[in-house]
């Protein structure tokens, strides 16, 4: 526990990452990887400059809507130009406030065996956040959500090791009345989760709300809350050139406690940016650099995280496409002017596919591997998203956990070992032409780790497939995720904890939570 936190109660269990009621399979053990490859350039230094000097431009010339009076004062009193909620800001003073900004932090949840660095080439995924629907096998339908479904889909971000945080709500459950809603889905998030958590930016109530009970759940003093990033908050501009009242009004509350923002514009080629992917990313570095640029101007070195969500429309109907050659660019691209400005970064796992197909899974392979090519440290939507973010699934969160396995097996340093072991030279002219490397002891000593296993994959032949019922990959995937809900622990907490935990939702459900418009 940090200095200044609260005396730990007694009748707790020890934290324990790897702990399971009953494996499923072997999965690969909870770790931050490390990128280690060179990251993806599509454009030269030329390039970086032209986007740099393009988002200058915006941010001086055409200025962004902010429609938040506090940081239309704030900027004011920095000395930016303010007319109405326009904001124009000179590009040294964006510079100077950016280069506040950290390359890297920590982030600290209750367990602290699961701290997470965003950023200093580390990766880092997340589970679906924010879709308004449901689907499964078992449905067979789209559904709106409810929070026994939002329950599920917690125990899967639990339970798979290569899910490091737990992002917004993993399906909105609209069963439970919005005022109240974010201590229901926090609650449970603290207790059938012990990883990083996040508070939504929709009002003053819900982020301090979020802010307390993360406190409760961690046995943390104010001091010790403040001390190191405990959670974070996510915010988009509403494209094109506007910030709204209560994400910015979250994030300030974030930042003035020590707490970690991310800033991820949604831009649209075609539809929310320029056509152009080139003016895609102008525009989003342009939004997501006015709103850190007061961050750091409010509380100088607080955590920021750049995101990009930058994609396009298909010009036939104007629907949202992902997982696309241009959204893979503009990914690769807001990476290089990411680094360019010294700032941590964050993309997401996402499709346009609305069910768990092979369209669903190229369209998430491809945005995966994008955030992989362009350095991004903090991935969203790794695991689950359907239908453009309409629609979370827990057999695409399966689905995509492997996807992530493989991900990071690919990243391990043994993978591209070439010590003398690893060249073995003396084992190829042990076998010679003639032989086999099967039951050599070279292999034999090696096998068992020596590639990926996968879990839902099915590398049998077609007859061996056919023998074991022709069963395909979504409905393993549907029978895993149902196993691991029938076999789910929640992770140890405190029993004086969790009951703090609940009178605390109690009595601020009687105090009626949130306002809402209905």
């Amino acid at each position: 526990m940090a200095d200044g936190g609260r005396r730990r109660r007694a009748g707790g269990r020890a934290a324990n990452v790897d702990r399971r009621s009953q494996e499923l399979f072997k999965q690969m053990p909870w770790r931050v990887p490390v990128n280690p490859d060179r990251p993806t350039e599509p454009i030269g230094e030329d390039g970086v400059q032209a986007i740099h000097d393009g988002a200058m431009r915006v941010l001086e010339e055409v200025g962004i809507e902010f429609l938040n009076d506090e940081a239309c004062n704030l900027f004011r009193e920095a000395g930016c130009k303010v007319e109405g909620t326009n904001v124009k800001m000179g590009r040294d003073w964006v510079m100077e406030m950016v280069g506040k900004a950290p390359s890297s932090f920590t982030l600290t949840p209750r367990n602290e065996a699961r701290r997470i660095t965003i950023g200093d080439g580390h990766i880092v995924f997340g589970n679906v956040s924010s879709p308004p629907n449901y689907y499964d096998l078992e449905l067979g339908k789209k559904v709106p959500g409810t929070r026994a479904q939002c329950q599920d889909l917690l125990r899967l971000t639990q339970y798979f090791n290569c899910i490091h945080f737990a992002g917004g709500y993993p399906v909105e459950p609209v069963d439970i009345h919005a005022s109240v809603r974010h201590l229901d889905v926090l609650f449970d998030k603290l207790t059938l989760t012990d990883k990083v958590m996040h508070a939504y930016s929709l009002g003053r109530e819900r982020v301090e709300d979020v802010m307390e009970m993360v406190k409760i759940a961690g046995d943390l003093t104010e001091e010790a809350f403040q001390a190191t990033p405990r959670m974070y908050t996510n915010i988009n501009s509403t494209s094109p050139l506007k910030h709204d009242q209560p994400m910015i009004d979250g994030c300030l509350r974030c930042i003035r406690r020590g707490q970690a923002v991310v800033v991820s514009p949604f831009t649209l080629a075609g539809a929310m940016a320029p056509v152009t992917m080139a003016g895609a990313v102008t525009l989003s570095i342009a939004e997501g650099l006015s709103a850190i640029a007061l961050f750091q101007y409010v509380a100088p070195r607080c955590p920021c995280v750049i995101g990009t969500f930058t994609s396009n429309v298909d010009m036939k109907t104007g629907a949202p496409a992902f997982g696309t050659p241009e959204y893979m660019r503009a990914t690769q691209m807001t990476g290089q002017m990411a680094r360019f400005y010294g700032l941590p970064m964050r993309a997401s796992g996402v499709c346009a596919a609305n069910v768990p197909d092979g369209q669903a899974m190229w369209e998430t392979s491809n945005s995966l591997w994008s955030a992989v090519q362009s350095g991004t440290h903090m991935v969203y939507h790794a695991a689950g998203w359907l239908e453009g973010g309409l629609i979370a699934c827990p057999e695409k969160f399966v689905m995509d956990c492997e996807v992530l396995q493989m991900i990071q097996r690919y990243m391990e340093p043994e993978v591209v070992a070439t010590g003398p072991d690893d060249i073995a030279v003396d084992v190829i002219r042990e076998v010679g032409p003639n032989g086999h490397y099967f039951g050599i002891d070279h292999t034999q000593e090696r096998y068992e780790q020596a590639f990926y296993q996968p879990f839902v994959s099915d590398w049998s032949n077609f007859e061996a497939f056919e023998a074991k019922g022709a069963v395909w990959t979504a409905e393993r995937a549907h029978h895993l995720f149902k196993d691991i809900i029938a076999r789910f622990e929640e992770p140890p907490m405190d029993i004086a904890r969790r009951e703090e935990l609940a009178d605390f939702v109690a009595r601020r459900k009687a105090e009626g939570g949130a306002p809402t418009d209905f």
